[in-house]
């Protein structure tokens, strides 16, 4: 069985410095996805459409796990990635302090060796073990190209990013670059630690925005 660490691989993208603002270039990778909205009056912490798409993501992705490690031949283990999101408004400029108009989309960093055959075996699966979730037929497996970004490792509660997203564009601005947030690309947070175990000021999400130079 061969093992697989996406983690490690891609290291640079995955443990940033919390000390300072770095720029990578970010390469196509392979996610499992799935798309929502934030209801009026709800943030994600309490919105029922985000528990119900995040369980749905968590389920296919552990279930695709398995089947790579016990398929007869070439199997694959590997641990399974973060939880991400890519987070952005319609209805104007994207501010992180107002949640309840956000816009989603959920990925989990996903071997190239899964296959779209392989996620729909994976959604019957889910379904007869844990039932028919609304979301499970939402979820898509897609390559996404973020290319270059600046990123930054944010140590504490989510409440407090906003103060690390001004460093990031202050950094933006002192070295020559435009932070593309909120003129077409995402905002976009990797989740390391689980809010409902940690420490809220020890909690670390990765903050990435594509940028380009001025």
């Amino acid at each position: 069985m061969r093992k697989l660490d996406l983690k490690k691989e891609y290291h640079e993208l995955y443990a940033p410095s919390s000390r300072k603002v770095a720029v990578v270039r970010v390469p196509r990778l392979q996610f499992l996805m799935i798309d929502g909205r934030i209801e009026a009056g709800e943030a994600p912490g309490t919105s029922p459409a985000f528990q119900e798409a995040m369980m749905a993501l968590y389920g296919m992705a552990y279930t695709m796990k398995f089947m790579l490690k016990l398929r007869p031949k070439a199997s694959i283990d590997y641990p399974v990635m973060a939880l991400e999101g890519l987070w952005w408004v319609e209805d104007g400029v994207f501010n992180i302090t107002v949640k309840d108009n956000w816009l989603y989309t959920l990925m989990v960093l996903t071997p190239k060796i899964a296959t779209p055959k392989m996620l729909e075996i994976a959604r019957v699966e889910v379904r007869r073990k844990r039932g028919d979730n609304p979301a499970l037929q939402r979820i898509r497996l897609a390559e996404f190209a973020e290319g270059l970004c600046m990123q930054i490792m944010h140590i504490g509660p989510y409440s407090d990013e906003p103060a690390t997203v001004e460093r990031m564009r202050a950094f933006a601005v002192e070295n020559g670059y435009e932070d593309l947030v909120g003129r077409g690309a995402k905002h976009h947070e990797i989740y390391m630690g689980d809010p409902r175990k940690a420490n809220p000021a020890k909690l670390k999400t990765v903050l990435r925005h594509p940028i380009k130079k001025s």
